[in-house]
């Protein structure tokens, strides 16, 4: 039986998110258009698809009625910029903690806030207040032991990127794996194409991933890893890695269940997650994927 992947309040959000999502000069009959046929979308999409998914359609129909979708190109080298300058004194803070791999994941979380889709604002001062806490986030020591236990007996690593700018400390956290772990081969995987801010390869090449890792695309536009949509060779690198640590709450949306050894990193960004996992909103999370 296929897993239900569907939440109410995911419908709910994304209906609330999109139904005004139209251009200003867009006639009364298309608006009214566009509203009907997003609701038709929304009420017609299977429980077993996820809230990435659902989007993904919507976005098709919104290209389709009005043409191509928002440029977040500005937004997306903005905010590399903003974590490359940080990128030196993070490392720096990285190799003088106790416990460079912990904190390595700290700020990856932290990362995580700069997410478009679910954010209403993303705000450089509440940013840096993330950042300056990251220490502080509370990781339970058996989620992590867990993480080094994998680590440690990997060969293959697959990470999951997610957003622009936080593929940044996405770089750092990989710097330190490769340094504790230097036998293990990793194979980072960006979005296929560009999907509201998420990282592609130009933002890969644009941080310096690519010049650490080897970076490839899945081949999809769905702001998750949908393994049935994904690219050949994404799939294959996904299904061949001994651990896959994927970030954000599309790739656990869209891979929740389904029983390869994921270690999810991500920031709780709305009240479904919080809920979900008993945490305030903008909480860090690492969890693997045994345990859902």
């Amino acid at each position: 039986m296929d897993k239900i992947r569907l939440e109410p309040e995911c419908v709910a959000c994304l209906v609330t998110k999109q139904i005004n999502n139209y251009p200003d000069d867009a006639t009364s009959k298309q608006r009214l258009e566009y509203m009907r046929s997003l609701l038709r979308l929304a009420a017609d999409s299977p429980e077993t698809m996820s809230a990435p998914q659902v989007m993904d359609r919507i976005t098709r129909l919104q290209t389709e009625m009005f043409g191509a979708p928002a440029d977040y190109s500005e937004i997306k080298r903005h905010f590399n910029g903003v974590m490359l300058k940080r990128e030196e004194q993070l490392k720096k803070s990285i190799s003088a903690s106790e416990d460079p791999l912990r904190y390595a994941v700290q700020l990856a979380m932290t990362g995580n806030y700069i997410d478009f889709a679910a954010m209403i604002n993303v705000n450089e001062e509440k940013l840096d207040e993330l950042l300056n806490g990251a220490g502080g986030i509370d990781i339970p020591e058996s989620e992590l032991k867990s993480l080094r236990a994998a680590l440690g007996g990997a060969e293959r690593l697959v990470y999951l990127t997610d957003n622009c700018g936080e593929i940044v400390l996405d770089k750092l956290l990989i710097s330190v794996i490769r340094e504790l772990y230097p036998k293990i081969d990793i194979t980072a995987v960006v979005r296929g194409c560009p999907v509201i801010n998420d990282a592609t390869i130009e933002d890969a090449e644009d941080t310096g991933l690519c010049d650490i890792v080897r970076v490839i695309d899945n081949g999809s536009g769905v702001a998750g890893t949908c393994l049935e949509s994904i690219s050949e060779q994404a799939g294959e690198a996904i299904k061949n890695a001994d651990i896959i640590i994927a970030k954000g709450q599309g790739n656990f949306e869209t891979l929740r269940g389904c029983g390869l050894n994921i270690f999810y990193i991500f920031m709780c960004k709305c009240s479904m997650f919080a809920k979900r996992f008993n945490s305030p909103v903008l909480t860090g999370i690492l969890v693997n994927d045994s345990e859902l």
